[in-house]
């Protein structure tokens, strides 16, 4: 869909989605990895992320650890060129935001100057330094609790979080402290419905969830698991609304078929030489002098 023939949608705001909090509004949040998806969403979302979920879902790592600052630069960047009206969230990539102030806001800054509207970083307590830093070089940031795809390895794996009376406690803690760092929104990924909606309660900020209930002020999903493009075991907070997979399968498939009996291109899908150039071309034999 293109807006060039269209009124342009008004663009998405950190203050807007701060006054949709404020009016019960809820916030939609998904995926682009690239031009192609960020054109689709763009008409219908609030916000697109660059998710450092482009590891497991376009570039075969079973994680999201091996994504580095130049993958996300790049996938930034495609996403960017596409202008979107949405409000456009750089995921901070594993190592990006573990090292000192300095190369943080060097790293964050790369994504602002690259398009990206804000940046959005995983962690609570251990992670508030690094946010007011970037909160003092005028860079947003959205915080991520829960469960942080980036910590898999310390979770043992991709669970449920906060279940806990300790662990619970200390993620509305650290909801809290992320908010009062500066954080504009916050995603709350992997938890339990209940605990999603105290913090949504009592924080001023929006949420967004994933897997945490319907209490957010928003919700986010992969691009890919909304359009069914994913193969094997979906998380149970996702659902599903086509099964893209088997469609594009399905396209391709006829396509080859239609290939393989001499079915495609047809006329239609085929150019013409100019009436003049008919007879040469028909007539044509290969000289009879070679070079050696």
């Amino acid at each position: 869909m293109s807006h060039s023939s269209e009124q342009p949608l008004e663009r998405v705001t950190i203050p807007a989605l701060q006054q949709w909090k404020d009016k019960g509004r809820r916030v939609v949040m998904t995926t682009a990895y690239d031009a192609v998806a960020a054109r689709i969403a763009d008409p219908i979302v609030d916000i697109i992320l660059v998710g450092d979920s482009v590891g497991n879902v376009c570039l075969g790592f079973d994680n999201t650890l091996p994504v580095s600052v130049a993958m996300m630069n790049h996938h930034l960047e495609a996403v960017a060129r596409t202008r979107p009206h949405a409000l456009l969230v750089a995921d901070m990539p594993f190592l990006s935001f573990h090292v000192g102030s300095e190369d943080t806001i060097r790293n964050a800054g790369g994504f602002l100057q690259r398009g990206a509207d804000a940046v959005k970083l995983e962690g609570g307590a251990k992670r508030i330094e690094m946010v007011r830093a970037l909160v003092d070089c005028e860079i947003p940031v959205m915080g991520h609790l829960g469960l942080t795809p980036q910590s898999v390895n310390v979770m043992g794996g991709f669970k449920v979080q906060g279940r806990t009376p300790d662990t619970a406690l200390r993620l509305l803690d650290d909801a809290y402290r992320l908010q009062e760092a500066g954080c504009f929104a916050l995603v709350l990924e992997g938890i339990p419905a209940e605990l999603a909606a105290r913090a949504t309660e009592f924080l001023t900020i929006p949420t967004i969830g994933i897997g945490a209930g319907p209490d957010c002020s928003g919700q986010v999903l992969v691009l890919h698991d909304v359009l069914g493009l994913t193969e094997g075991h979906r998380p149970k907070f996702v659902r599903a609304y086509t099964n893209g997979f088997q469609l594009f399968q399905e396209a391709l498939s006829r396509w080859a078929a239609d290939i393989r009996k001499g079915a495609f291109p047809g006329s239609e899908e085929c150019y013409r030489l100019p009436d003049q150039l008919r007879d040469a071309v028909a007539n044509w034999v290969p000289s009879s002098s070679t070079s050696r």
